[in-house]
This record gives C-alpha cells, sequence and structure tokens, in this order.
C-alpha cells in the first residue's frame, strides 16, 4: 500500500503523526494539522520537532498571521481572566496582568499576547546573561538544547504584584517547562492565578494530572488556553530512525555571492526594544512611535538595494524580516509595517535550536544554515531554516515562484553587532554565500539600569521606601503654609543656572534637556516692574472672574471634595487663588503644587504621594493657561503610563485660567489676555524657580526638584498679586455664577484649533518645530524671560494685552511684527540656535 503523498513527509516515511483533538476557534486554518507541522532533530531525548506554521521561526511567514495568531490566543487568555466581560466589550477591556513569554520562541508570540491584553507588564525569560542587569530567578527546560531561562526585569519591582500572570509558549508537550517557571516565580512572588497560553497544547492526560496536582501543592488556581489541542503519535524506533537519515546539507553555495548593507538604526534610549527587562504598558506609544520611525528608515534602504531579476517597475522587491533569536516582536512588528507599506514581506527568526534539514517535498525544514554565535563569549552555534521566499507565494513577481529573490532584512541589537556577524561562518557570511543579498539592520539595546532609573518612581509603591514630605512656606517658599504644599525637592543650594544663550544652544544640538538646569532669573527694570503693578490694577477684576469661574466648574462637575493638584510653576498662583475662592464659599480643599516636564512627564512621586494621602479621582490638576496644549496632551499621556505601570487612575481634565488655545474644557475664560502671574518669573510665583528634573540631582523616588530664591524677597510680589485678586471676590461673584451656567450648559469639546494656528505660523516662518512656537500672552512672555527669542508676533500693534511684551522685546532688542490674522493676541518666535 502507498502512503498518501498529501501526508507529511515526516508521517509517510517515519510514522511521526500529529492528531487534531480540539479547537477554540471555528476556522479550519486554526487546526492541529494547520498550525503544526512534524520536523526532525537529531536529539537523544527528543527527536521530534513541532514547526509552528504561525510563528514566523523556521518558517517564512506572512507577519500579519503571526500577529493574528496572538492576538486570537490572547482573547482566549481576556476570556479567562475576565470571563464577566461581555463578548462586545471583551476585546477592548485592559487587562491587568503580568505576562512571561518563554525564550527563545514566545518571545515576541508573548509580547504579542501582552499587547492584546494592554498587560501591566510584560517580561520574557533570556539566555543572555546581561551583567548590568539583576537576575530575579531561574528555571530549567528539560528537553531543550539549552536549558536555563533567566528572568531580568528591571527593577525588580516591576514585576513582584500580585496580578494574575500569564505564562506564554508556543507549544505544551507536557508542560514541565512551565510548572518549573510557575515554581519558581511563586517562591519569589506568589500569585493566586497563572494562565498558561500555547499555540498548541500537545499534552497527554497524566500530564495534565500533574497539572492539577502542582496547582493544589501551590494553593493556586492555574489555567490553559490554547488555539488548538492535540497528540503527537512518535514511533518506537524514531530516535535510532532519525540517527539513520542522510547526514543534513547546510550552508548551501552559490556561484553569486550576494551584497550586504549595513543600516544603523536609531531608538529612544529610555524605550525598552523588547521584553528582556520588561515592557510596561507605559511603554507602547513610546515604542510605536519609535517604530514607525524605524520602519520608514527601513522602507527607504531596502528601495535602494538593486533588483536582481526583471520585475515590473511598481513592483516592489520581496522581504524576508529575520530577527536574531529573543529579539523578535520589534522585527515582527517590522516586517507587518513593511507589508502595510505594499512591500511583499515575511517574517522568521534565528536560533540556538538544531533541527534536522532535507529537501524533501512535503518537509518544513528544506534549507538550513549553521553560523558562528556573534555575541562574544557564546559558543554554540545558531541556526537559520529556510530563509527563503515560500514556493507557492511568487508574491507578483512576474517570474517562476522558485526564482523570486527577496531581500534577508537581518534586524540585530548591539550585542549581537560583532565581528562575528560578519567574518567568515558568520550570519552575514553564510547567507551572502548562499547569494543571498542581505541588509544588517543594528539596533541598540536598552540599557537595564537606564530602565531601572526611568521605572523606579513608578514602582516604589512595591518597592517599600517611603516618600518624602511636601514642603511648605516660609521655609520653602513666600506662600503661607496652608495656601500650599510643594512636592518638591529642594536644590536652593546647587548652581543650576546657565547662561541663556549657552543653555539654549545645547537644548536645541540634543546634548540638554531644558529641565536640567535653570536661566538665570530675568530681574526687569524699573519701568517694567511700574507696567506690573498697573497691570494687576487694571486685571484683577478679570482675574478674579476667570478664577472664580474655573473654581466653580470645577465643584459643579467634581463636587466639594477636590484636591487641588497645580502645575508647578505657573499653575501654582492660580491653584491658590482657586483655594482662595472655594475657602470664601465655606469650602476647604487641599492644594498641592507638583512638577510636569515636557517630553518627560509627570512627576510619579508626586502622584504616588496624592494616591496615598487623597482618592486620586478627587484629584484637580490645575495649570494658567494653556498655549498650543502641549501640556495638555503631556498630562494626559503622564497619566495614562502611570496608570499602566501599576499606579493609580488619575483624571487627565485639567482646568485652567484660560483656554486661549482650545485645548481643554474646563476653563475661566478663552480670552487671550494678559495674567499678570505671566509677567514675572519666580518673583510672582512664590519665590520658587521652575521645576527641574535632572538625574544627577534627583534620586529615584524622590520629587522632581526646584529652588527658592530666597534672595529676591524685596521684589517679591507673590502675595500681593493674591490679595489683590482676592480682593475682587464679592463684586465679580454674580457675573462668575451666571458666566457657570452659561458655560455648564454649552459645548465646552476642545477644538485645538491654537495648535493648529501655531502649525500654519512654523510652516510660513519656516521653523523647525512647533516647540519653537509659543502662542499666547502667558507662553510669549516665558520666551523674552527665559529662552533665546527670535522674534514677536502681536496682532494688533498697541494691544494693552501685551505692552509688556513690547518692554521686554524692546530690553533684548527682538523685533515685534504685527500679523493681523493671528489668531493670538501674539506669539514668540524661539531663535533656532542649533550647531
Amino acid at each position: 500500500m502507498t502512503a498518501d503523498p498529501a501526508l507529511p513527509w515526516a508521517t509517510r516515511e517515519l510514522g511521526l503523526t500529529l492528531h487534531h483533538t480540539d479547537s477554540a476557534l471555528p476556522e479550519p486554518d486554526w487546526r492541529i494539522e494547520a498550525l503544526v507541522e512534524p520536523g526532525l532533530r537529531r536529539n537523544p531525548r527528543r527527536a521530534h520537532l513541532l514547526v509552528s506554521t504561525v510563528l514566523g521561526k523556521h518558517l517564512p511567514t506572512d507577519p500579519h498571521r503571526v500577529l493574528d495568531a496572538g492576538n486570537r490566543l490572547g482573547d482566549l487568555v481576556r476570556a479567562t481572566l475576565a470571563p464577566e466581560t461581555s463578548a462586545p466589550q471583551r476585546n477592548r477591556t485592559v487587562v491587568d496582568a503580568v505576562v512571561l513569554g518563554f525564550a527563545e520562541t514566545a518571545t515576541g508570540l508573548g509580547h504579542t499576547v501582552a499587547a492584546r491584553l494592554g498587560a501591566h507588564c510584560y517580561l520574557h525569560s533570556t539566555r543572555r546573561d546581561v551583567p548590568t542587569a539583576d537576575t530575579l530567578a531561574g528555571f530549567e527546560e528539560g528537553h531543550s538544547h539549552a536549558t536555563s531561562h533567566l528572568l531580568q526585569p528591571m527593577p525588580a519591582a516591576v514585576f513582584h504584584n500580585d496580578l494574575p500572570m500569564v505564562l506564554v509558549d508556543d507549544e505544551i508537550s507536557t508542560g514541565a517547562t512551565a510548572l518549573d517557571a510557575i515554581r519558581a516565580l511563586h517562591r519569589h512572588s506568589p500569585r493566586t492565578h497563572y494562565v498558561l497560553a500555547s499555540l498548541v497544547d500537545m499534552r497527554t492526560d497524566t500530564d495534565r494530572r500533574a497539572f492539577a496536582a502542582a496547582a493544589a501543592d501551590l494553593g493556586a488556581r492555574i489555567d490553559t488556553v490554547c488555539l488548538a489541542g492535540g497528540s503527537t503519535q512518535l514511533p518506537a524506533n524514531l530516535i535510532d530512525a532519525v540517527s539513520a537519515l542522510p547526514e543534513p546539507v547546510l550552508n548551501p553555495g552559490s556561484d553569486r555571492r550576494g551584497r550586504c548593507t549595513r543600516v544603523d538604526l536609531s531608538w529612544p534610549s529610555d524605550v525598552p526594544e523588547g521584553g528582556r527587562h520588561g515592557f510596561l504598558g507605559s511603554d507602547t506609544a513610546s515604542f510605536d512611535a519609535a517604530l514607525a520611525q524605524v520602519t520608514d528608515a527601513l522602507a527607504l534602504e531596502l528601495a535602494a538595494m538593486p533588483e536582481p531579476v526583471a520585475r515590473r517597475a511598481d513592483d516592489p522587491r520581496p522581504v524576508i524580516v529575520i530577527a536574531h533569536e529573543e529579539l523578535m516582536y520589534l522585527p515582527l512588528r517590522i516586517a507587518a509595517a513593511l507589508a502595510d507599506k505594499g512591500i511583499p514581506t515575511r517574517y522568521q527568526t534565528t536560533t540556538r535550536s538544531p533541527a534536522y534539514v532535507i529537501d524533501r517535498p512535503g518537509y518544513p525544514l528544506r534549507r538550513g544554515f549553521r553560523f558562528t554565535a556573534p555575541e562574544l563569549g557564546e559558543e554554540a552555534p545558531r541556526f537559520l531554516y529556510n530563509a527563503r521566499w515560500p514556493e507557492s507565494e511568487p508574491s507578483r513577481v512576474e517570474c517562476e515562484p522558485r526564482a523570486v529573490d527577496p531581500i534577508l532584512l537581518v534586524v540585530v541589537d548591539h550585542p549581537a553587532d560583532t565581528e562575528q556577524l560578519t567574518a567568515a561562518g558568520g550570519l552575514v557570511d553564510v547567507l551572502t554565500a548562499a547569494g543571498e543579498d542581505v541588509v544588517v539592520a543594528v539596533l541598540p539595546a536598552a540599557d537595564p539600569r537606564a530602565l531601572a532609573a526611568v521605572r523606579a518612581p513608578l514602582t516604589r509603591a512595591t518597592a517599600g521606601p517611603g516618600l518624602p514630605e511636601p514642603l511648605r512656606g516660609p521655609d520653602f517658599g513666600s506662600y503661607a503654609p496652608d495656601e500650599v504644599a510643594w512636592l518638591l525637592t529642594d536644590l536652593s543650594g546647587v548652581a543650576l543656572e546657565a547662561d541663556v544663550a549657552e543653555r539654549e544652544r545645547r537644548i536645541q544640538a540634543g546634548v540638554a534637556h531644558y529641565a536640567e538646569s535653570l536661566p538665570v532669573e530675568y530681574q526687569p527694570d524699573a519701568a517694567y516692574r511700574e507696567l506690573f503693578d498697573k497691570v494687576l490694577a487694571d486685571s484683577a477684576e478679570r482675574l478674579a472672574l476667570a478664577v472664580g469661574t474655573v473654581a466653580e466648574l470645577v465643584v459643579a462637575e467634581r463636587g466639594h471634595g477636590i484636591v487641588l493638584a497645580s502645575l508647578a510653576r505657573a499653575g501654582t498662583p492660580v491653584g491658590v487663588l482657586m483655594r482662595r475662592w472655594l475657602a470664601s464659599r465655606g469650602i476647604e480643599v487641599p492644594h498641592y503644587a507638583v512638577s510636569i516636564v515636557r517630553d518627560r512627564g509627570i512627576d510619579a512621586a508626586a502622584l504616588e504621594y496624592l494616591a496615598r494621602q487623597h482618592d486620586p479621582a478627587q484629584v484637580v490638576f490645575v495649570d494658567g493657561w494653556t498655549g498650543k496644549g502641549a501640556i495638555t496632551r503631556e498630562l494626559g499621556a503622564a497619566l495614562d503610563a502611570f496608570h499602566a505601570a501599576g499606579g493609580a487612575r488619575f483624571n487627565g481634565d485639567l482646568a485652567v485660567l484660560a483656554d486661549p488655545g482650545s485645548c481643554v474644557r474646563t476653563f475661566g475664560t478663552r480670552d487671550d489676555f494678559l495674567i499678570a502671574s505671566a509677567c514675572l518669573n519666580s518673583t510672582v510665583s512664590g519665590l520658587i524657580s521652575r521645576t527641574v528634573l535632572n538625574a544627577d540631582l534627583i534620586d529615584p523616588g524622590q520629587f522632581h526638584g526646584a529652588k527658592f530664591y530666597r534672595e529676591l524677597a524685596d521684589q517679591d510680589v507673590s502675595n500681593r498679586l493674591l490679595d489683590a485678586v482676592s480682593a475682587c471676590f464679592e463684586q465679580v461673584r454674580p457675573l462668575v455664577d451666571a458666566r457657570v451656567r452659561e458655560l455648564l450648559a454649552a459645548d465646552r469639546t476642545p477644538t485645538w484649533a491654537g495648535w493648529e494656528s501655531v502649525e500654519r505660523v512654523r510652516a510660513e516662518y519656516g521653523i523647525s518645530s512647533v516647540n519653537f512656537v509659543k502662542p499666547g500672552v502667558g507662553e510669549t512672555t516665558r520666551v523674552l524671560l527665559r529662552r533665546v527669542p527670535w522674534r514677536v508676533l502681536v496682532r494688533e500693534a498697541d494691544a494693552d494685552e501685551h505692552a509688556h511684551i513690547r518692554l521686554l522685546a524692546a530690553a533684548r532688542g527682538v523685533p515685534v511684527e504685527v500679523v493681523p490674522d493671528l489668531a493670538y493676541a501674539c506669539m514668540g518666535l524661539i531663535k533656532e540656535v542649533k550647531g
């Protein structure tokens, strides 16, 4: 009787058979026979290998198919962790869980599952012992070629919690590895619920009973989910039969050596490129932004590669993205993004696993490469299988399917970027010797120490140290102690001021961040101080109306139990005034000042303090005014990041005195008028500097820093401003009541019109970044007081609201230009001094 030619080769020739028993999904392409193919390995402990068709490990696979498999597995996990959630809502529900992927095979799959869940933290085990990282735990994998798994989250606190843990692997053969991992982890961070998720589950009944026994021993619940279940039928003589097969032929040659191009990719130092040291939910937005830039750079490089075969001019050359061992998820996302750009793309990875290669129809491993491990100190060889376009997929290229000649895009990180990568016997050498054109893309690897430093404030609650106490006047600042509690670190004794021009040059050159130092406090002349007195006298009533309006709006929508958290320092005078207004109505509310830094986020230590002292839902963030809305966006993103990293959920609805940019829904006015507290620096803000975030001065767990300028006490007008505005409260109270009723009935949805106006000005004046365009009276004042101004734009030449700006501009020799159709009363343009 002749064997069925449709059967897999290993089944026909050796009797190695895979059986399907059940599916979690109804479609036929998620059955066992569609998910795995039988392969072989010369290993005395285990001679068979399940070759996944959806993992992208041994077989070049459509990246969207790989992501789809991970997403479907994630949905099964979600249904287990949140069974009470209705099916229509389930895919949109964020699951608080920790996800662990097994190296090396499931590092990308685990990350995909974690991303689908919106998990608190993702970590994969690693076999690369990074000396600058701390090892939390380790466990062994019995049948593997490389048994030791290390866990190196940085810091360990991102992993120390009692959330459910999801362990992800490509297959469960016996489940022994997963049980060893659960036992090791349970000793360090006991949990009540574990979920083991895999693409396929091939356990026997005996294996399943072992799981139940382990769960009982640990006193924990252990669930399992998989796309499909099945069994493996092993012939009795399989190990001997594989040994008797012909010697595999590896590293095929060609009469043409392929080309090799190198691309050095940029990647933010504070964004993990994978899950080796932990990937927090808060890292997702930064990861996606960096991914888009990397993909654009690679698409340009690939388009420049010469064509080896004739094809239509509008048909891009196919690409196989090859990930390097544990660095799987980022290359997978790159592959999917390239495919979305219309480039025919497949994805697979290198491996430590030696498998048997034979070029026979129906066998999955028909070509193989053995190469020297590129990492220093590694002696065992590495492997790559197939690395050619699937024969059944010509991908629109007008040639025979086997003639498709894709570019092999190899993605490695810096530890793998060594001489061994390109030397004789290295990966690039064996691929180009086979006639393959190779692009090597090199990424920086995350520094575990830097990640630990960035994450320390987010994990302090589980790490144990206490929080510092707030600062109060008169020891810090000139406000009364009951007016505001400063959640800041006192840096008064540190020399932080730098020459304005030199500071600006370093900021724009990218060698320093604006929050790492302070500008020299600008002290205006007598004429300007007289102007401040006039502005305060003329605008106190208008300010009181705006203060009362925004305070009453907040109470109307959030209740009497609110806690004010002003954004230091521009928001702090407004927070004090709102507190005074509410006190005049018999409503006593706490008021804190917290730091927020553009591009760095809000002070996580301050958020942790607020969360411990108050209900986070009652905290109202306060600022002075909006410009184009950068801080509004920064606040929302930072609060989301804090929550995703395990912190409390705060309400990001920012309350401001003036919202000329139409960026918020809670405001006192949307007029762009002169707020007296914008006219000066520290001398109108409690003698406190703007906030500082400098890693050399601020330890993990400390609040952001600021200075108290005691020496300027004779020039301080902070309390004079507060008293002048507070004196107008009674006379504006009827106006406030009417204004609040009007606003509560109105549509206050932000339109972000200010941002659009800034973009137009940036384009018209040839400015490289919107960060150099500061709209509105308050922001323009800041430009003149502490940046290097280029010019000032005003809507009306002699408007009262920017009289002080004209004085400052004249004093600094800055031209003032009239732009009648300007969306704001004025704009300040920062001079570009980079280089």
